[in-house]
């Protein structure tokens, strides 16, 4: 395919990164929307759930619609409602605008996510331009983190960042392609029609679903978890997951070294199950040490299993339906975590909770490995990968039809 109907990586990258800027962002969006809007705790939650909720409907309506209607209208479209709903949201102290700002600028994200996912299963190394796009979410996301403490309080500033960052990549969007992906054919020479590998993508979008439940579930208490059974001040509590982000990059760059060289299984399965030890060390926390431990081991792995599972969503289908309904699945996930996990954590206190997101990970490893299995069974040998200005080896999966 050529150069002008193949986008170029740093568009899509950017394209990605603004599309999940809004959940890297949601704690702090939440933590900023009660201390500056009248609203409690819960409440605060709530509109963070329909901002996520919002952005996993739109990938579901736009799941196979793409490119359809055209990735850059839609890219541009998603951008600027980003812009119009997550700024609107961040001018205003006036509680409806807010919520109905979040609610649009959501949407938005979720129209940009799809369309970047779309565009990167398309590609002959969705893993390597996934991890490209964690790195710059992770990066912008950490940066925010540090820098809007400073700023002063209100809700308005983790939207105006958001608003920000839709806004400078609109220009970028001018070197998406447009072309439309051959149609896929059957063995007698007739169009395909539905979607391919229809069991394994239902059942990587059901794991991932409950996947992200799981996580967020223990993100959205992660705090309190510190403060109140680690006996942590705010300034620990918060150093700690200024080491986790940094962690996670670390990850990201990890990831993006090996590629798919381990193969998916190992990384997908093996990392899930791995990171179901670090939520009961991090939920069972009452010192420093363990806090940390769970934490940054935690966020270091998340990213990593993350981007193997995109790219696995990636080839199943190469017009990017997959990679779209199972990032909204994600969402969904994403979205119902805080609410699960403080349902949790008044049920069966914080111990119990974290027992009980490992159980459930340790399960979902499972189906998510057999799909890896499936998937990933074929290989193609090692071709340089550009990894943070050094050539490294990598493979490409390469997938049945």
């Amino acid at each position: 395919m050529s150069a002008r109907t193949t986008p170029t990586p740093r568009p899509l990258v950017a394209l990605f990164t603004a599309g999940y800027l809004a959940p890297y962002l949601l704690p702090t969006v939440v933590g900023r929307l009660d201390s500056g809007l009248p609203l409690t705790a819960t409440q605060s939650g709530a509109v963070g759930s329909a901002l996520l909720l919002s952005s996993a409907s739109a990938g579901l309506l736009l799941a196979s619609r793409v490119h359809r209607l055209g990735p850059r209208a839609l890219a541009r479209l998603g951008l600027a409602l980003a812009v119009v709903g997550y700024g609107g949201a961040a001018l205003t102290g006036w509680l409806p605008a807010v919520v109905g700002g979040a609610m649009v600028g959501g949407f938005g994200s979720g129209t940009a996510t799809a369309v970047a996912a779309t565009l990167i299963a398309g590609r002959p190394d969705p893993h390597r331009t996934t991890t490209l796009g964690l790195l710059g979410v992770s990066a912008l996301a950490g940066a925010v983190y540090l820098t809007v403490p400073h700023l002063g309080p209100g809700h308005g500033l983790p939207l105006a960042a958001i608003a920000l960052t839709a806004l400078a990549v609109w220009p970028l969007t001018g070197r998406l392609g447009t072309a439309r992906p051959a149609p896929r054919r059957r063995p007698d020479g007739h169009p395909a029609t539905g979607l391919p590998q229809r069991r394994a993508g239902l059942v990587l979008a059901g794991t991932l679903l409950c996947w992200s439940l799981a996580q967020n579930s223990l993100w959205g208490v992660s705090g309190r978890i510190g403060l109140t059974q680690a006996h942590l001040s705010e300034v620990t509590v918060g150093a700690v997951f200024a080491v986790a982000l940094g962690a996670g990059l670390v990850g990201v760059v990890l990831a993006g070294a090996l590629g798919p060289r381990l193969g998916l299984a190992v990384p997908i399965g093996g990392g899930t199950a791995v990171i179901g030890a670090c939520v009961a060390v991090s939920a069972a926390a009452t010192d420093l040490v363990t806090f940390a431990a769970g934490e940054i081991a935690w966020n270091a792995l998340y990213p990593i299993v993350l981007s193997y599972v995109i790219g696995l969503a990636a080839s199943l289908d190469g017009g990017g339906r997959w990679a779209v309904l199972v990032g909204s699945a994600s969402s969904l996930g994403t979205a119902a975590g805080p609410v699960t996990g403080g349902a949790l954590a008044a049920g069966f206190g914080f111990p119990g909770m974290g027992l009980v997101l490992a159980g459930g990970l340790f399960v979902v490893a499972v189906p998510m490995t057999v799909v890896a299995l499936r998937v990933g069974r074929a290989s193609v040998p090692v071709v340089p990968v550009e990894v943070g200005g050094e050539k490294q080896g990598a493979y490409e999966a390469a997938t049945a039809a």
